[in-house]
Parts: C-alpha cells; structure tokens; sequence
C-alpha cells in the first residue's frame, strides 16, 4: 500500500510539474502573440503618419512603391490604405495611392522605343506609362501626352516636371491627334478605360459604390453629363444605350423604369440611380446576386464620353501619323472597345478592296500591319493581386509595316 501511494504521489507531482510548463509555455505564447500583434499595429500607424507626411512634403511617387513593396505581403494594402481614407480625402488618397500602372513592362516590351523616338501617349493619366517612355527615348526624343482631364493633366506635370522640355502637353480628347500632332510619329500608346482618379473620387460621379453627382465626364468643360442623359434623353434612347453599350437584355425594362420615376424625382445622385437598376435589374441565381449596375454605369459613361466613337476615329488617325516600322499598343478594359480594336485590325491585316480603281494599281493582299501579339496579353495572377483594377487589361500590339490611307466610309471603322 506504501508503495502503491508513493508511486501515486510521484505520478501526481509529474502531472502537476507538466501542468505548470504547459501553462507558463501557453502565457508565453499569449505573450508573445500579443506582442507581435501590437507590433503590427504600430507599424500600420508609422506607415500612415510616415504616408502622410510624404504626401504633405509632396513625396508622393515615393510613397506607394517603397509602402506596398515593404508592407503588402505582411500586412495587406487594405490594412494599409483603408486607415488613410479617414485621415485625407478621397481625392487626396487617390493620388496618394500613385495610380499603378498596367502591363507597366509588356507596355514598353511591345512599344520597342530607342533612343529620339517621337511618342505620342494619348492619355497620358497620371504620367505612369510617359515616365517610362521619357527615359527610354532620352533627352533627344520627344513626347507628345493627351489628357482630356484638368486635374489628372497636373499631377502628370509634377510628375514628369524633370522632362518638361521634351513634353508637348494636350489638354485635348485624342479624337482630334491629326489637328494637334505635326508630322510622323514612331510610336503610339492608349490605356483606354478610366483612371485611378476618377473611380476614387466620389464627385466625379464615375463609380456606384459612392454616393456622388452624376457627372461622368473626362472633360468637365464638355456640356453633356450622366445626370442630362438619364433625365432628359427618351425612353428608346435610353434604351438603346443600355442595350449596346452595356448589352443588357433587359433594357427596355430598366429604361421604362427611369422614365417612370423621373416624373417624379428626377436622378441626381449615383447612389440613387443604382437603387433603381438594382431593384429593377438584380438577380438571383445559384445563391448568389448578379447585379449589373457596373455595366449599366458603363453605357452611360460611354455615352457622355462618346467613347466608342471617339476610339474609332483616333484609331485611324494614329495609323496615318505612324512611319513605317512604327508601333501602336491598345490597352482595352472591356469587350466592347476590344471588339472594335481587333476588328479595325483584322481589316488592315488584309485590307478590303474599297475601289476598283484602286486595286488595280495597289496590291491590297499585301498586309499594312504586322500583328505583334497573336493573343491578347493579359496581367499575371501577381500583377491582379497587386492592383485589381488591372484584371480586366487586354493588350494588343501592331508595328505598321505599308503606307495606310484611311478610307472614305465609315464601314471600315466597324461602324
């Protein structure tokens, strides 16, 4: 029996010692976790007095790519940027965030530039795609940048300030390149879609996710904005609109719709006009909520900004500007604006017979554009994970190789 208790006894004193190291082991994993975790939000905090101060001292372009690199696999740029949207507005986190450029590498890849080539960037944004362009055509090349938006056109001056004697700034729609560019250039880029910038901001009216006017124009000065197109255009118009430029189904629906409330309370805000499509439009299938008030914003904007249209004939154009041997590279972000880019090539891969008269001097088999990407280059899983805005990207690439002469239809266009 005394043996039998002492081994008990020793048993329990065993149990009770491994008891006290699991638990001083538990207090000092606790510890440690917390100390990590309180770590981490130290670090955030830095980050943005650190965001904030660079932006005030006019550091920005320095901001977002030492930030993201340094914090985006261990902290997230949510955790990151979120908190400064409640210290700085919209506008000012925007350009904060220093607008990523897309396909930034496949861009130059594709455009081929070496030393004094004349560029011309048709919407030139917030400067990303130019800055890269500036250094590789050198101080003897030339740069000829559109921008239709006031405010986006001087961030992009600040940004490039240390080139600004090779710059030829255009305040101007690139629909109108051949009144503004003199003589032939050697390569031509569009980054077609919105940018940062007009997302972000609320007052701009572009995005549904925040209330705002309805604007949506990329010129403030044009007449036209979302808020007339919706309150005053009629119901087959409107219609129309959400048919082809969002090819939506139910268009006539949702258009009767508007029409119907408008008599009442006329649309001012984003907020409220995608109350209405979603009421009208939103459906359920398979548990999940396919709402389509991003396409449906899409047609508006398109129209305010006869994007299509426009996008048609700046095509043609910069064919004419091109030398021979000359690139242009298309970065569309829907299937609308890509549709008509592959299709306006495809015709100059092997150009239609327009004239009789014509062929029987020129031989129209021969192709006047090599096509230098066969597919669409598209972003990495990486490049999306990094700037989502990008996932939709398609990239298309043509170096001229015969004289084009643009046609006297409109047919060729696609139209």
């Amino acid at each position: 029996m005394e043996r039998d208790f002492g081994k008990g006894f020793l048993r329990s004193r065993l149990l009770c010692k491994k008891d006290i190291q699991q638990k001083y082991f538990c207090s000092i994993g606790k510890i440690a976790l917390r100390f990590f975790a309180l770590l981490s939000r130290v670090v955030v905090y830095l980050s943005r007095v650190c965001i904030v101060f660079l932006y005030f001292m006019d550091l920005r372009i320095l901001t977002v790519n030492d930030l993201l690199f340094i914090f985006k696999d261990k902290l997230g740029v949510k955790k990151l940027y979120t908190p400064c949207a409640q210290l700085l507005n919209t506008r000012s986190l925007n350009w904060l965030m220093d607008h990523v450029s897309v396909l930034k590498d496949d861009v130059q890849k594709y455009l081929g530039l070496k030393n004094g080539d004349v560029v011309v960037d048709a919407t030139l944004g917030l400067g990303g795609h130019s800055l890269d362009i500036l250094k590789k055509i050198g101080p003897k090349g030339v740069l000829m940048a559109f921008e239709q938006d006031e405010r986006n056109l001087k961030e992009a001056k600040k940004r490039l300030k240390d080139y600004e004697k090779q710059t030829v700034y255009f305040k101007d729609n690139f629909r109108y390149l051949k009144s503004r560019v003199t003589g032939k250039i050697d390569a031509i880029l569009f980054d077609l879609g919105l940018s940062s910038p007009h997302v972000d901001d609320a007052e701009r009216g572009f995005s549904f996710m925040k209330d705002g006017p309805l604007d949506m124009r990329f010129d403030q000065s044009n007449k036209l904005t979302a808020e007339i197109v919706i309150n005053t255009y009629s119901e087959e118009a409107l219609a129309d609109i959400f048919y082809h430029y969002g090819e939506e189904r139910l268009s006539r629906k949702l258009a009767r719709a508007i029409c119907t409330d408008r008599k009442n309370t006329p649309f001012t805000s984003t907020v409220q006009l995608a109350g209405l499509i979603e009421r009208v439009l939103a459906v359920k299938k398979h548990g999940k909520v396919f709402n389509p008030t991003a396409r449906i914003f899409q047609a508006i904007r398109i129209e305010v900004n006869d994007e299509l249209n426009v996008l048609k004939e700046a095509l043609s154009q910069a064919m004419e500007l091109l030398n021979i041997g000359g690139r242009i590279i298309i970065m569309s972000y829907h299937s609308l604006e890509d549709r008509i880019v592959k299709q306006f090539f495809k015709n100059l891969e092997r150009p239609p017979v327009t004239s009789q008269e014509l062929a029987v001097y020129q031989n129209y088999d021969e192709p006047i554009v090599e096509v230098l990407t066969k597919k669409p280059v598209i972003p990495t899983d990486q490049e999306i994970a990094e700037n989502p805005r990008s996932r939709s990207a398609k990239l298309r690439a043509y170096k001229k190789i015969k004289e084009y002469v643009a046609p006297a239809t409109n047919r060729f266009l696609g139209r």
